[in-house]
């Protein structure tokens, strides 16, 4: 880090051709399962290699042995069934009627933390600080069908932030310097998030020992989504979501303003948390320039300090190519660069 204002990304990169078809979610993967660990190693020093080539200060697996950030932390879950999906009405059908949700055919249970060995993997290739994202539980429960009905959906968020919970904790103590949970749900079901979704996100974030994050987002950069944001007019619900979060212990907050009519000005309820302002359109290939991602940071510097302040995507770029997330990158870091020798920065 040479300034105060720092670079990152939400999580996820694209992933090489020959791993998964690229800019699909979900997508199967191309290597036979005897190759599959060497590939997914080999991706994971890839995804690295061109974060810290780009400049970020804090840097992610890119999400490369998850075929989806929700599944990924699904598979292995007593009772959950992520190969025979079904659909279901999900994100209050913002983007399509239904979509393909994993299926709860009985009581989950994970005893044992599962992502501490991948983080491992990940710290042995950087000496920058990491950040490992976990779905959050609200997000998690929207995107799975309960074919048991033995809980309430308040109730069985809270099962699986107990599951994040000791997850969390088990990568704070392997040495994960945050801890991120994916609750794109906070800006669509805000009288659940209200009830219940902030004290699912708590239990979940309690007592972690590293620094906590949530990001908030309006979607993937997926044609579904991209249309939905086109059409949408009402982009209020950072005053509200942003409002409950700021109330809670969580440390970080990452939020869209780039694709969507979001005003910077919505982070001031975020005084004294750090700020992931998203400045880059995952939606789209062509990629931002500095001068646009440094414009964006000196707007927010009328409301959050710069050493809280963060350079960041609107939310994954999986779907894009690798080359324009490459570029997108550097122009995060670049753009931060900028605004950080006006700080008088080095």
């Amino acid at each position: 880090m040479t300034g105060p204002i720092r670079a990152t990304i939400v999580g996820s990169l694209p992933k090489p051709g020959w791993l998964a078809v690229p800019g699909i979610l979900q997508a199967p993967w191309k290597v036979p399962a005897t190759d599959l660990p060497e590939a997914l190693a080999d991706a994971t020093r890839l995804c690295v290699d061109s974060q810290v080539a780009a400049g970020l200060d804090v840097v992610t697996d890119g999400e490369q042995r998850r075929r989806h950030y929700v599944w990924g932390f699904l598979d292995g879950i007593a009772a959950i069934d992520a190969e025979n999906l079904a659909l279901k009405p999900t994100r209050g059908q913002r983007f399509r009627k239904e979509a393909p949700v994993a299926r709860l055919t009985g009581e989950p249970d994970c005893p044992e933390p599962r992502l501490v060995e991948p983080l491992l993997a990940l710290r042995a290739l950087t000496d920058r600080p990491v950040k490992v994202t976990l779905p959050g539980p609200m997000t998690i429960v929207d995107s799975l069908l309960d074919e048991v009905g033995r809980h309430s959906t308040a109730d069985l968020a809270m099962i699986f932030a107990a599951m994040l919970n000791r997850e969390a904790k088990a990568l704070a103590a392997a040495g994960a310097a945050v801890v991120q949970f994916d609750e794109p749900c906070f800006n669509i079901y805000l009288d659940d998030a209200r009830d219940w979704g902030i004290a699912a996100l708590e239990r979940a974030s309690a007592g972690v020992g590293t620094k906590t994050g949530v990001h908030i987002c309006y979607g993937y950069g997926g044609s579904e989504v991209a249309d939905w944001k086109a059409a949408n007019r009402d982009w209020s619900h950072y005053e509200q979501s942003l409002a409950m979060v700021a109330r809670t212990d969580i440390d970080q907050v990452s939020i869209e303003t780039a694709a969507v009519g979001v005003d910077i000005g919505v982070i001031e309820l975020l005084r004294g948390k750090d700020v992931l302002l998203g400045l880059v359109d995952v939606g789209k290939e062509a990629a931002e320039t500095p001068d646009q991602i440094a414009d964006g940071l000196r707007r927010a510097l009328a409301y959050v300090a710069p050493e809280r302040l963060f350079a960041c995507t609107d939310c994954g770029l999986v779907l894009r190519s690798r080359e324009a997330a490459a570029a997108k990158m550097r122009a995060l870091a670049a753009g931060a660069a900028i605004v950080n020798r006006e700080l008088g920065a080095p």
